[in-house]
């Protein structure tokens, strides 16, 4: 699609109109000298092909107007629309949070197919399930035991968020658990987004037992700096130890931080939970458009240029050097040292 990024240059288009109405051609007149025998200069002219090829009257009309177009039509800018080009960008960016702890490895959960196995594999396929849904939101994976540790950062490509997911094995970051730590990891994550939402979903089995920040408090800092935190707790609740479920503790780090706690007990109520946290935070997509521009101002510019080259060429004055006319009546010669036209009889 062509257009122009400047078309009101074509405004200027009766400007060559005003100015030959407000300031008129100037008018030469030349010298003149009447000779008894112009009529047979006229003849010898007439008969030996020495002749001036001027433009025609219209032309020489048209012929600038036709190059100031062209010039005007360079100043507007032409410009060639390309197919329109989308691009996606998310406007939520979603950190997980995933317990590798020790108790991560008890055999108390049914995967899809019915087989017994532990609660990180029911979790992997939960939850790789609800990655492939996220489409349009920016996916980050944060493991964490004895430490947090950054497992895949911020990026809309989910098949590698899920891939790296898999990756993942119990006892890798330590066998405690250290919650408040990793929400500490996610906020600081956090400080590189420009999303307008951004939300932290924290799944563990277990109590705090090595955090430096308690949960509560790295919640605290989170809600300050409107990081929404989902808790889903999963397992058995009624496990002595260190292994023991702290689910008042993942209450208060949700209520702290505007969000909601979960449990889950099997692999269905697991999934249930991630179908509601999917309506929860709902996925929302802004499209952003471009349709490159290609700038095609030479083509009037060269256009113009042949325009005035040719007519150049065309109004150029032919003539022969010397010609003789016939019968010997006359001869005329043209003086090649000041361009003056000699007859002589």
């Amino acid at each position: 699609m062509l257009t122009f990024a400047y078309p009101e240059v074509f405004a200027l288009l009766v400007l060559a109109w005003l100015i030959r109405t407000v300031v008129p051609p100037r008018h030469t007149v030349h010298a003149s000298v009447r000779v008894p025998f112009g009529d047979r200069i006229q003849q010898a002219i007439g008969q030996t092909g020495l002749v001036q090829k001027v433009a025609p009257g219209r032309l020489r009309l048209v012929v600038p107007l036709l190059i100031w177009l062209l010039v005007l039509t360079a100043l507007a800018r032409p410009q060639w629309l390309e197919e329109l080009v989308t691009r996606d960008q998310p406007t939520r960016d979603l950190l997980l949070l995933v317990d590798l702890s020790s108790s991560m490895s008890q055999e108390d959960f049914i995967d899809a197919s019915g087989t017994q196995v532990d609660r990180l594999a029911a979790v992997k396929e939960v939850l790789g399930e609800f990655l492939i849904r996220r489409e349009g939101d920016r996916v980050g994976l944060v493991v964490f035991g004895d430490s947090a540790f950054l497992q895949a950062p911020f990026s809309t490509d989910l098949n590698l968020s899920r891939q790296l997911l898999d990756e993942t094995a119990i006892g890798m970051a330590g066998p405690r658990t250290a919650l408040g730590d990793a929400i500490g990891l996610g906020v600081t994550l956090f400080e590189q987004s420009d999303a307008p939402a951004k939300t932290i979903i924290a799944l563990t089995d277990g109590n705090d037992t090595k955090s430096q920040v308690p949960p509560v408090e790295a919640a605290r800092i989170a809600s300050d700096r409107d990081i929404r935190i989902h808790t889903v707790a999963i397992g058995d609740p009624t496990t002595a130890g260190e292994d023991k479920l702290d689910e008042e503790a993942l209450r208060n780090v949700a209520t702290t931080a505007q969000g909601s706690c979960f449990f889950a007990a099997d692999r269905e109520q697991l999934e249930n939970i991630y179908d509601e946290l999917d309506q929860i935070e709902t996925r929302e997509v802004n499209v952003i458009s471009h349709r490159p521009r290609r700038d095609l101002f030479y083509w009037p510019l060269l256009a113009a240029l042949l325009v005035s080259l040719g007519t150049t060429a065309f109004a150029f004055p032919r003539q022969r050097r010397t010609s003789e006319a016939p019968n010997g009546t006359a001869s005329i010669r043209v003086d090649p040292r000041n361009g003056r036209l000699e007859v002589r009889e």
